[in-house]
C-alpha cells in the first residue's frame, strides 16, 4: 500500500453547534484538498467542553447516531472521499449517553462506532456524571486506508485497551483527546511507549482555545512503530496537522521486534483478575497432597 496521508483537525468551538460544524466541514474539506485520505476529529468536536461541570441541561447536547451531525459528516465524506473519525456526544437507542467516536468511510458508509470505555471524574472533566462505560470493547475498523483503532483520551492511560487493538491487527491507533494545563510531555510519552510496544503508529488530536478554567492547547503528533515523532507537533491553534503514514513499517517493525509474538499470556490472568494457569497449577498441587 502507498504512503496514507492522515490529517487531525483541531479547532476551538463556541457555544452554537451550527457553527462549529461549519467550521469543521470546512477545514475537513481544506484537508481533503491537500490529499488527506484519513480525517481525525478532537474529542467532543461539535460542542464546548461541557463536562468542565454537572449540568442536566447538557444532555440535550447529545446526538444519535443517525443524527444531524453524523449525517452531515456522511455526505462530507462521501463528497471528498475520505474517511473520517467523528467523536461525539452519543445518546445510545437504549437511553444510555457514551463518549463515543465512528468512522465514515469515503463513500458515505458507517464503518462502526467506539465507546470510551474509561471514563474519569476529576475536577473539571466530571465525564461520569454524562457518560456510561463503553460497551463495544475495542473493535478495529477495516478501511481502504488500513486498520485502524481509536482510543478516546483516558483511554489511552490503560494499556490493555491498545494491545487488544494491536492483536486485531491495528496499524494505526486515533487518540482524539480534551487535554489541558500544558500536559504534552505526558501524552507524548504514553502515546510514544504505546507505539514501540504494539508495532503501530499512533496519531494524536487534540482540542484548542480557551473555555472557561480551560486552556486546550492543541500540539497534535503522530508517532511511528518505534515511537519516534513522524514531523514536529502542531501548534496551538485553529488548523490542520498532517502526516505521511507508511503502512509497511508496521508489519517490518513487527518483525524486528517480534513483542507481540513473544506474549506470554497464560501468565497475565491478574490482569483481568483471574488466576495464572502457574497459580492453578500449584492451588491443584496444594489440594492434592492436603488429600
Amino acid at each position: 500500500m502507498p504512503l496514507v496521508k492522515v490529517a487531525g483537525i483541531q479547532m476551538s468551538c463556541s457555544s452554537d453547534i451550527d457553527k462549529n460544524l461549519e467550521k469543521c466541514i470546512n477545514l475537513i474539506e481544506l484537508a481533503a484538498e491537500r490529499g488527506a485520505n484519513v480525517i481525525c476529529l478532537q474529542e467532543l468536536f461539535n460542542t464546548l467542553w461541557f463536562p468542565k461541570d454537572s449540568n442536566p441541561e447538557n444532555f440535550a447536547l447529545a446526538e444519535k447516531v443517525d443524527g444531524k451531525t453524523i449525517r452531515l459528516l456522511k455526505g462530507v465524506a462521501k463528497k471528498t472521499g475520505t474517511v473520517i473519525i467523528a467523536p461525539f456526544f452519543e445518546k445510545g437507542i437504549d437511553g444510555i449517553y457514551y463518549n463515543s467516536a465512528v468512522v465514515i468511510d469515503e463513500k458515505g458508509q458507517l464503518v462502526g462506532t467506539y465507546r470510551k470505555v474509561h471514563v474519569p471524574q476529576l475536577p473539571m472533566y466530571e465525564e461520569s456524571f454524562y457518560f456510561s462505560a463503553g460497551d463495544l470493547g475495542f473493535p478495529v475498523f477495516d478501511t481502504s486506508y488500513g486498520k485502524i483503532g481509536i482510543q478516546i483520551c483516558w483511554d489511552n492511560f490503560y494499556p490493555e485497551g491498545i494491545r487488544s487493538l494491536a492483536l486485531k491487527g491495528a496499524q494505526i491507533v486515533f487518540a482524539p483527546t480534551a487535554a489541558a494545563f500544558a500536559s504534552h510531555e505526558k501524552w507524548k510519552t504514553v502515546l510514544s511507549a504505546s507505539a514501540i510496544t504494539n508495532g503501530l503508529y499512533v496519531f494524536r488530536v487534540n482540542r484548542v482555545g480557551n473555555e472557561d478554567s480551560h486552556n486546550f492547547y492543541g500540539e497534535a503528533f503522530c508517532v511511528n512503530p518505534l515511537g519516534e515523532m513522524v514531523e514536529r507537533p502542531s501548534g496551538m491553534g485553529d488548523g490542520i496537522y498532517e502526516v505521511d503514514i507508511d503502512l509497511s513499517m508496521v508489519e517490518k517493525t513487527r518483525q524486528d521486534y517480534p513483542y507481540l509474538k513473544n506474549r506470554r499470556p497464560e501468565l497475565y490472568g491478574p490482569i483481568a483478575g483471574q488466576k495464572t494457569v502457574v497459580e492453578k497449577k500449584i492451588k491443584k498441587i496444594v489440594r492434592e497432597k492436603k488429600d
